[in-house]
């Protein structure tokens, strides 16, 4: 079933084309990975589709009988009230008919009249009528996995719960298409993963936005990228995506230089001399002017994003020693005597819940902050960078280049000088954006400028709080490959998993007794091994032996025979096949098609390449037990 079909949607500000004749249908399953770069247009997709804005051309068509909700990035609560409140505020009637039942309950004990039974029974019938008890069930299911107090007063909530808050509300509606802007921002691992949980097993259609991609392999069916005001739909989940992709940044590259081959021709001729002049024909100059700017359209769209930390001295061999650290807070435990020593080029991932200590931990090891007990020694020739996920370091009230800057006309990057102007374009800012004052940049320029200003030093030593909040994908992996590559050590808190995975090689793990467990290994490999020692396995005696056993060879029977007989030629055609449809798809045009014919071959070598695979995996299972 179809529930929004979106057909050659446009959307600008002002002079700037956002979406640029787009085409989508979304469908009844669909489960819909967003992604682009920061500023792209991903959140405006989203309000069009929720009708909270009108597109300038197009047509939009939503299925009358489709309900639709959309988590926004920034939140919308009440001012005043309890978590409760705010999550179930589609249904204040019901929530007030729960609480007089309570009541009435309660009174019940001491007084059996009538009319109190009465009273009982018809509140009970409302009740059952608005499936009451279901909906309370729900409430109070997903405000324990979100780890929320129903009795909070949201206007005490930090940014992080008001968030967590937020998405409780978006996600009990249980609507048709469910639109969520950045859903795993400011959750901790636990609650992403509650939330993928929850995503995977959704009854209804979704479409998300956001950077996580471990989570993005884990929920989605479909990634669609929005890229230089267009839409590209792949079937898979987002590693997927990134095979299929890279055939067709190959086609895009040799239509872009077909491009500016026919560019540097148009402008010789524009060139010509007086003679030609006279013959000038106007629609070819018309053309011309088009394609100029549709060239300078590209320049700015395709801007490529760079960092560099930049070389410092080397440190000394130890960069950190903790002895006994202990931090308390109004007789609240965070951490209980904490040792441990970093030594020079460790990469250590912190990994814990909200509101465990993780930013504490980090703002003792450097010195900002004094343990309750205990003490900290720092080695020899530190030069310590610290990204600060509050984000305090940036003046609110100053601009992009003068956070930067700090007195500075140039920016010393390996033994070059570099203008601030022309450094701060490196991360993505334009001249006039970089004259903004701060408090007008959206989180992800505000986390890009943190990262500006941080590589702007050199740095042996890197403190990380949280450094891919807001972040989008391509700025995610352009940082984690700095980081793998980067020679000093790193501390890093984060709850992308992934990302914490590609670069950790030592975590540091929070337990519920406010110790800390050292573990020689990323997160993956530390949660297989608590997850692991969780389960309560069977005593036997029984050992199991160290590999699997091989296979046992058999005779093949005739008709296994005439199979593995007839699956070469079967692999080589399922791979001419193969080979075909992707020299289709590499086409500099393919992606000009109507939506409908891209969409069907992307699948038809989507099913292609499962067939393959099976039969490759038969060949080789008839082939081992045929081997004497």
């Amino acid at each position: 079933m179809r529930l929004i079909h979106l057909k050659q949607v446009s959307f600008s500000l002002g002079d700037r084309p956002i979406l640029r004749g787009i085409d989508l249908t979304i469908h009844k399953g669909d489960k819909i990975g967003l992604i682009g770069r920061n500023g792209t247009g991903k959140s405006t997709l989203l309000r069009i589709i929720t009708g909270e804005l009108h597109a300038d051309e197009g047509t939009i068509e939503r299925n009358r009988n489709c309900r639709i909700t959309r988590l926004e990035q920034e939140t919308d609560l009440p001012d005043q009230g309890t978590v409760l409140d705010a999550v179930a505020a589609r249904f204040q009637t019901l929530q007030r008919d729960l609480n007089e039942y309570q009541c009435l309950t309660r009174q019940l004990e001491k007084d059996r009249s009538p009319e109190l039974l009465q009273q009982l029974e018809t509140l009970q019938h409302r009740i059952e009528a608005e499936d009451g008890w279901q909906v309370r069930h729900r409430i109070e299911a997903i405000l324990s996995k979100l780890e929320l107090d129903p009795k909070m007063d949201v206007s005490i909530l930090s940014g992080g719960l008001r968030r967590r808050v937020a998405l409780a509300r978006a996600i009990l509606d249980e609507p048709d298409l469910l639109c969520l802007d950045e859903p795993t921002n400011h959750l901790d691992i636990q609650s992403i993963t509650w939330l993928e949980s929850f995503m995977r097993d959704y009854p209804g259609s979704f479409i998300l936005i956001t950077h996580d991609r471990h989570f993005l392999n884990r929920v989605v069916n479909t990634i669609i990228e929005l890229n230089q005001c267009r839409l590209i739909r792949f079937p898979g989940n987002y590693n997927r995506f990134m095979e299929r992709r890279d055939a067709l940044l190959a086609a895009e590259a040799e239509h872009q230089a077909q491009f500016e081959k026919n560019l540097a021709q148009e402008e010789d001729w524009i060139r010509q001399g007086v003679k030609a002049r006279r013959t000038r024909n106007q629609g070819r100059v018309r053309k011309l002017l088009a394609m100029r700017k549709q060239h300078q359209e590209q320049l700015r769209d395709m801007g490529a994003l760079r960092m560099d930390s930049g070389k410092a001295v080397q440190s000394g061999n130890l960069v950190i020693e903790a002895q006994h650290l202990t931090y308390r807070y109004e007789d609240v435990t965070y951490i209980d005597d904490f040792s441990a020593v970093v030594m020079r080029g460790d990469k250590i991932g912190i990994i814990g819940p909200n509101g465990c200590g993780k930013s504490t931990l980090l703002k003792m090891l450097v010195g900002d902050l004094p343990p309750t007990s205990g003490k900290v020694r720092h080695g020899t020739r530190l030069q310590v960078r610290y990204f600060d996920q509050e984000r305090a370091t940036l003046d609110g009230s100053k601009t992009v280049i003068e956070n930067l800057s700090e007195g500075r006309s140039f920016i010393e990057m390996n033994g070059k000088q570099k203008h601030v102007i022309s450094y701060l374009q490196d991360f993505l800012f334009s001249p006039d954006r970089a004259h903004q004052t701060v408090s007008r940049l959206s989180g992800g320029e505000k986390a890009r400028l943190l990262l500006a200003k941080l590589f702007s030093y050199p740095s042996n030593v890197l403190v990380m709080d949280e450094p891919t909040n807001d972040l989008d994908i391509e700025t995610i992996e352009l940082l984690e490959e700095l980081l793998i590559d980067y020679p000093g050590t790193v501390l890093l808190v984060s709850h992308d998993r992934q990302f914490m995975e590609n670069i950790v090689t030592y975590s540091w793990v929070f337990r519920s007794n406010h110790h800390i467990e050292e573990f020689p290994g990323d997160f993956n490999q530390w949660e297989r091994l608590y997850s692991s020692t969780r389960i309560e396995k069977p005593a036997t005696t029984e050992k199991k032996p160290p590999f699997p056993p091989k296979k046992t060879s058999r005779k093949l029977g005739y008709k296994e025979q005439r199979e593995l007989d007839q699956l070469p030629d079967r692999i080589e055609a399922l791979e001419q096949q193969q080979q075909t449809l992707q020299a289709t798809i590499n086409a500099p045009d393919f992606y000009k098609q109507d939506q409908e014919v891209v969409q069907k071959t992307l699948t038809e070598l989507e099913t292609l390449d499962a067939e393959l695979e099976k039969a490759l995996n038969r060949w080789e299972e008839l082939e081992s037990w045929g081997e004497s």
